[in-house]
């Protein structure tokens, strides 16, 4: 009966990305704004690689934006004053996001739960602070006026729509990507971990190497969001590395659903879409209905909104 309903559950899942991927693909000519939803899948991806690393392996970062902001500063720089072009720059900002994830990870991986958490904000507030004080980061003003430029020198990129499917398309890769790293032999040793991990040492796993691969696919991949991020958008700005969006992509996992794969995308485009929707209505209260939501999520369904809908059908296949 249990692999009757898993199979179930494997084909409406099948139908319901199929009709997803559907509306993604026709967003331009549906009345979408492109923008917005380059900016949303940007999230989307950087929601998915906290995911990675949380949901799946058990690890909370606290300090993810860093990661994002660097690749950011990175591409814009690359892009703006040095010439590269678009597919160089995002590379190169997604290499360096994951160099610092090495570093930081080499010194955080050491330690477990809290301290974890704690060591990945303070090394987090060290690069902030590094891309306020830099010269090439522009301080307070960011980097302006960063052109798309021309990918791979043929097509050109300032069209939103040209530049919306050139988003989607990377997006469609990392989520396939990530699917696959968690259904792979190294995806089953990370869950291991995630759920008892003296019990994975005591099996020859040595834990710390799987930990820190873990992590630097995590920042790996938030880099390549804020590198295209930056070339949605044209600037990278200090609010790319601070803080609170590392709180931000907390809640957007936490509210999709932790440990889903639909689950980060989903709580990104709300999340997204409510500072959107609300940030010419309420101003800064936009923050405390966003807070308030998460209190809501954390108090009524602590499994997300997929976790609740994946949990709901199971019990009604089974009482079938």
């Amino acid at each position: 009966m249990s692999a009757l309903t898993d199979k179930r559950m494997q084909t409406q899942a099948r139908w319901a990305w199929a009709a997803v991927l559907a509306v993604l693909l026709a967003a331009p000519f549906i009345g979408l704004y492109p923008v917005f939803m380059m900016k949303a899948l940007c999230f989307a991806i950087f929601a998915v690689a906290f995911n990675l690393l949380l949901g799946f392996t058990g690890l909370l970062s606290f300090g993810h934006a860093a990661y994002l902001g660097a690749a950011a500063y990175f591409t814009g720089w690359l892009v703006k004053e040095a010439g590269f072009s678009p597919e160089l720059g995002v590379l190169v900002g997604t290499l360096g996001a994951g160099l610092i994830g090495l570093v930081v990870g080499l010194i955080a991986i050491r330690r477990q739960g809290i301290y974890f958490a704690m060591i990945t904000l303070a090394m987090a507030q060290m690069v902030y602070f590094v891309w306020l004080q830099a010269p090439f980061t522009g301080g307070e003003d960011g980097l302006q006026g960063v052109a798309r430029g021309t990918l791979f020198g043929v097509l050109p990129l300032a069209s939103d729509t040209t530049m919306y499917y050139v988003v989607l398309a990377i997006f469609v890769a990392v989520f396939l990507a990530v699917i696959r790293i968690v259904h792979s032999p190294y995806g089953q040793v990370l869950k291991a971990i995630r759920e008892n991990e003296p019990r994975a040492i005591s099996l020859g796993y040595d834990v710390d190497k799987y930990k820190l691969l873990a992590f630097v696919l995590s920042t790996t991949i938030a880099g390549l969001a804020g590198s295209l991020k930056t070339l949605v958008l044209g600037f990278a700005t200090l609010s790319d590395a601070h803080w609170s969006l590392s709180g931000e992509v907390v809640l957007m996992t936490l509210l999709g659903g932790m440990g889903t794969f639909a689950g980060p995308v989903i709580g990104a485009f709300t999340i997204i879409g409510l500072q959107n929707y609300l940030a010419d209505r309420v101003g800064s209260w936009v923050t405390v209905i966003i807070g308030a939501i998460f209190v809501l999520c954390v108090l009524g369904f602590r499994r997300g909104f997929v976790g609740e809908l994946l949990a709901w059908q199971k019990r009604r296949q089974r009482s079938d």
